[in-house]
């Protein structure tokens, strides 16, 4: 089977290493040239590259199960691989693996990131034709040069371009009113941590704000802070200077911070706008985008990174894609138009039932912490939050007492 895929992220690399040790002919296409020889990989065009990603447990299972070779480029004295990855100028847990892709599909699993290729190789389309099994995906377009593919997967993330007409707008989630900002530390030798309030981060929820603090390996952690996109008196935040001085004032942080205990590795991180947005296999017309084409990933699954799940979804949707593949294609062979447009409807459809639901209860729990930060009355008629109760039994003695 060859398959054409469309961005080499993690969803990308890890679903087609695991097709190329299946046998099928995979080539992975990214307009990023790859990390440079020396210095910070800029990744541009990935809003979270450089932030903290939490690495739950369905992405080990799946890494352990498909990818081994990816565990052990985690750092770190730990026995098992630390929940959270910080960016801090070698590539990421999901660059690692591209070396397995290749390996493991011999000369048919090949990845355009080499130094002997361009710059960057972009895809400008995805062709179709008609044939006797009806319209169907036929391949890609790369720099103006035509890849045959009897699947393309779309694992470009929730920026992809190339196929953005051919879908139905999301159906649910939306802007969530929250922006973040971060900053890299690694502790001076000898210093402790500090306490966690949970096996993720320190957290403190504050008067129209929040702070989280994420370990990661060697001493280093990550120093968030999280607000609303209509407190303006916190834009300024992006800028060292400030950001250092509201550090300085807050407890948790100043202490973690002090000159004295650690040194910041990189500038104040911003992020971009924050959104959810669950989004099917089908185009306007309510039938598939295009038969033997493929979203995966961010591209159909995005959550806000207040909860750390994006890495959790996507990693799920590649343990649900391959099971069909190794029981109705012949992967290692020819395919039929038809298998695949089964495996996409069945996809679509497990794609309803369990992704969409992490999509809304993401839009309620940030719309929650939008609300109680903007001094708005809580909303308890509707899902509820515990720590919404908590807010309300401030207020209201009898919810206090239950």
């Amino acid at each position: 089977m060859r398959t054409a895929i469309i961005g080499a992220g993690p969803a990308g690399l890890v679903l087609g290493a695991a097709l190329a040790r299946r046998g099928a002919q995979v080539t992975l296409v990214d307009r990023d040239p790859g990390p440079p020889a020396e210095g910070p990989w800029a990744r541009k065009g990935v809003m979270q590259f450089h932030h903290a990603h939490e690495i739950r447990s369905q992405v080990v299972d799946t890494l352990r199960r498909e990818l081994r070779e990816a565990t052990s480029c985690f750092s770190g004295s730990e026995p098992s691989p630390p929940r959270c990855h910080c960016r801090t100028g070698r590539p990421p847990w999901w660059a690692c693996g591209a070396g397995a892709a290749r390996m493991s599909g011999g000369a048919r699993g090949r990845r355009h990131r080499t130094r002997s290729d361009p710059p960057h190789r972009s895809v400008d389309d995805v062709l179709e034709t008609v044939d006797s099994a009806g319209r169907h995906a036929a391949g890609i377009v790369i720099d103006g040069d035509f890849l045959e593919a009897d699947l393309v997967v779309d694992a470009s993330g929730r920026s992809g371009r190339v196929n953005r007409d051919r879908r139905a707008p999301a159906s649910s989630g939306g802007i969530c009113g929250i922006a973040y900002v971060d900053r890299v530390y690694q502790l001076a030798p000898g210093a402790e941590p500090g306490p966690m309030v949970n096996p993720i981060a320190w957290q403190a929820n504050c008067d129209g704000y929040q702070c989280l603090v994420f370990r990661h390996e060697r001493g280093i952690f990550s120093a968030l802070v999280i607000r609303s996109t209509d407190d303006r008196d916190l834009v300024g935040l992006r800028h060292n200077t400030a950001f250092d001085a509201a550090v300085a004032a807050i407890p948790g942080l100043a202490q973690r911070a002090d000159p004295e205990r650690s040194r910041p590795l990189t500038d104040v991180l911003p992020g971009g706008t924050l959104k959810s947005a669950c989004r099917s296999q089908r185009g306007p017309d309510g039938g598939l985008a295009l038969p033997g084409l493929l979203f995966v990933g961010d591209s159909v699954c995005t959550t806000t990174p207040n909860f750390g799940r994006g890495l959790a979804t996507t990693m799920l949707q590649v343990d649900e894609a391959l099971p069909p593949l190794d029981t109705t294609v012949d992967v290692g062979g020819s395919v039929s138009t038809t298998g695949l447009t089964e495996l996409v409807e069945a996809f679509d459809e497990w794609t309803e039932a369990n992704m969409r639901p992490w999509v809304e209860d993401h839009a309620v729990m940030d719309e929650s912490l939008r609300r109680r930060w903007a001094r708005e009355d809580l909303d308890l008629s509707g899902p509820r939050l515990p720590s919404d109760l908590m807010e309300a039994s401030r207020v209201d003695e009898r919810i206090a007492a239950a």
